[in-house]
């Protein structure tokens, strides 16, 4: 197994630091072993990149898009669902320590990948995977944890359009009756109506079907629309507009299609990708947007700038070790030991992901606040 690193070196003390990150990694590779890697030196300085407690161990292909699964009976058993891109592509269920425990295989092309809880199924309410699987134009849905297919194989997307490979998912709780949506969107499309809005309910046999809702969202066709995110709470989906920035509009079918806000411009190397949101209180907390280049994540206030919930400027950049990454997630809930507050997970493409302990980004943004 091969490792590409990307990084600046000032000093010497840089080289040492990125030498005791490298070190574990080279010799993984050459005794053979595909074992997650445990980083126990998460020491913080300005201007060095922040480095994860834990990097999983690597998919097969092309790893792309993270979503945490939290055990609500017992949260230190919470678990990592990974996209592995490919043609032969799959999800892999990791757990805390970076392991593979379980593989979904045989998915054609897996994209992105998001989880709700509590959907009624056979009157039991149940936790689910989505994710979107480009090369069939379809949705897959499976149950948690057992990851069993509960999508009568394959819900399809964008019917009757010319353009449906569907890339973005996320999934959306409305608090008022816990209805839950897919927002879903695509490799390329129209300049308005990008996004596609379904509804996920039980079919009457235990399996989820999903009824069109709306089409709403506007598209720059700089690039393309990957990465979405919902906050259930505040009830905004967020997408990012490659290379535009990132978008934001009502979650909620009843409140309407108009755009909110476009913010992130010009803050990006190129492409702005993987959103998440963490959450500090009911309306409070941090949105992190991938800088996809630059190696960074943008951090903004969940709750927008003082006076103004639409308006979202550039409070941190925080250079991470993960490379290139794509898709990210993040909880505040205490996951054991090495993650009393919170777990953010980012994609890298090395084919691995990597955890990271909350309170180091916490401690970073901190910092001259």
């Amino acid at each position: 197994m091969l490792y590409a690193f990307r990084f600046q070196l000032s000093s010497k003390q840089t080289i040492v630091k990125y030498f005791l990150f490298i070190l574990p990694l080279a010799l993984q590779s050459c005794q053979g072993q595909q074992g997650p890697i445990i980083i126990q030196d998460t020491t913080l300085s300005r201007g060095k990149a922040l480095q994860p407690v834990v990097v999983t161990e690597p998919v097969l292909y092309d790893s792309d898009d993270p979503a945490i699964w939290i055990n609500k009976a017992d949260t230190a058993h919470s678990l990592i669902i990974g996209t592995d891109k490919n043609s032969d592509g799959g999800l892999y269920v990791f757990d805390l320590q970076g392991k593979v425990v379980q593989k979904v295989s045989g998915l054609k092309r897996p994209n992105n990948v998001d989880i709700a809880y509590g959907l009624r199924l056979n009157g039991q309410p149940t936790d689910i995977a989505v994710t979107t699987e480009r090369e069939t134009n379809s949705l897959r849905i499976y149950r948690l944890p057992d990851m069993q297919a509960v999508d009568g194989n394959g819900i399809p997307v964008f019917e009757g359009e010319q353009e449906r490979a569907p890339m973005g998912i996320s999934l959306y709780t409305r608090p008022s009756d816990s209805a839950i949506f897919a927002i879903v969107s695509r490799k390329t499309g129209p300049a308005t109506q990008y996004l596609w809005q379904y509804r996920l309910q039980d079919n009457g046999k235990g399996q989820v079907t999903a009824t069109l809702v709306r089409k709403f969202g506007q598209y720059s066709a700089k690039k393309e629309i990957e990465s979405v995110a919902v906050d259930n709470e505040l009830g905004y989906v967020y997408y990012s507009d490659e290379q535009s920035g990132i978008r934001q509009y009502y979650a909620d079918p009843a409140k309407g299609d108009a755009e909110l806000s476009l913010f992130g411009q010009h803050e990006f190397r190129a492409d702005n990708e993987g959103i998440s949101i963490y959450k500090t209180g009911p309306a409070t907390g941090y949105i992190l947007v991938s800088d996809q280049d630059a190696n960074s994540f943008n951090i903004y206030r969940r709750e927008g700038d003082a006076g103004n919930p639409q308006r979202h400027t550039l409070l941190k950049k925080i250079l991470v070790s993960a490379m290139n990454s794509d898709g990210s997630d993040v909880t505040n809930v205490a996951l054991g030991a090495r993650f009393p507050k919170g777990l953010f997970v980012a994609m890298s493409t090395d084919r691995t992901f990597h955890y990271y302990d909350w309170r180091a980004i916490e401690e970073l943004i901190m910092k001259n606040e």
